[in-house]
């Protein structure tokens, strides 16, 4: 009989939120629908009995459209402290794929909280195994949700998202060198021309976008936190009657791939939606990550 596979993970987020706050949004059904899950997946029904012994079910509804059931066990509740459950996911054919124990730790950081998550994870199905090398990325993605939630940025964002066949160190690459950049950068029938790239914390990238129709769109990025093959933040400043937002950019690590979320963060919801519709935002960021797909697969 073959060994059982498993995994054990470890993650620590600091949230711009109180500790109560967190510790409800990790408890309360109501909470739990508005962020449970990876980047792109919603949350279909959620219940939750928060006392110690008390069932917690929560039902994911992946991109696809797809439902994934998770239940589980409150084992211990310390408010707003300290949480443990025990919890079961069903795998493709709707059989229990995967048991976890999962323990949240919650610190009060002047209003500010200190999120550290541990998990260990048991598959019981040949399927699992990719259930389990996907459990740390799931976990980094949902805190971010948490985050977003939390924060307000949820309700005035617009994320984006792709998984490539490529290293997070090569796509890393392929997002801060001009050469690459002009290569697949804008939508479809766009082409830029960087006047200057300093990817560097309090750096900038100076460009402009010529879009098909000979509209020229000039753009300024200024750059506030840039770690190599992890992360990319940054101020987007356009024209002067367009609204500036903050972009975050993540390459996460997945069986040697990366997954790449591009969130914009808007002041307002208004904000948001004006570049929706002035400017098709949502089809043309899906429209240039399509051409850096293509870009990376042909190098």
């Amino acid at each position: 009989m073959s060994e059982q596979p498993s995994r054990e993970i470890e993650i620590t987020r600091i949230v711009d939120a109180p500790r109560d706050a967190v510790f409800a949004a990790f408890t309360d059904a109501e909470h739990l629908a508005k962020w449970w899950g990876p980047e792109g997946f919603g949350v279909s029904s959620a219940t939750s009995d928060a006392r110690v012994g008390g069932v917690f079910t929560i039902v994911m509804r992946g991109p696809d459209g797809v439902d994934m059931p998770v239940t589980g066990t409150y084992r211990e509740l310390e408010p707003p402290s300290h949480l443990v459950a025990v919890s079961s996911a069903v795998g493709p054919g709707g059989e229990e794929a995967i048991e976890a124990v999962t323990m949240v730790d919650l610190a009060d950081l002047d209003g500010k909280t200190e999120i550290t998550l541990r998990a260990r994870a048991t598959g019981s199905v040949p399927e699992a195994a990719a259930m389990l090398a996907g459990m740390e990325v799931g976990w980094v993605q949902s805190l971010r949700c948490l985050d977003d939630y939390l924060t307000g940025a949820a309700d005035r964002q617009i994320v984006l998202m792709r998984l490539l066949e490529a290293s997070p160190e090569q796509v890393f690459e392929v997002f801060t060198t001009p050469e690459h950049v002009a290569a697949w950068w804008g939508p479809d029938g766009f082409t830029i021309t960087i006047e200057s790239m300093d990817v560097r914390p309090g750096g900038s990238w100076l460009f402009t976008m010529h879009g098909p129709h000979g509209v020229d769109h000039p753009n300024l990025i200024e750059y506030q936190e840039v770690t190599p093959a992890d992360r990319l933040a940054f101020l987007h400043r356009g024209t002067p009657e367009d609204p500036t937002f903050h972009a975050v950019i993540t390459f996460d690590r997945f069986m040697g791939n990366t997954v790449l979320t591009m969130k914009s963060v808007f002041a307002t919801a208004a904000d948001r939606d004006m570049v929706v519709e002035k400017y098709g935002a949502i089809e043309g960021g899906n429209q240039t990550l399509d051409r850096l797909v293509a870009y990376v697969a042909s190098r």
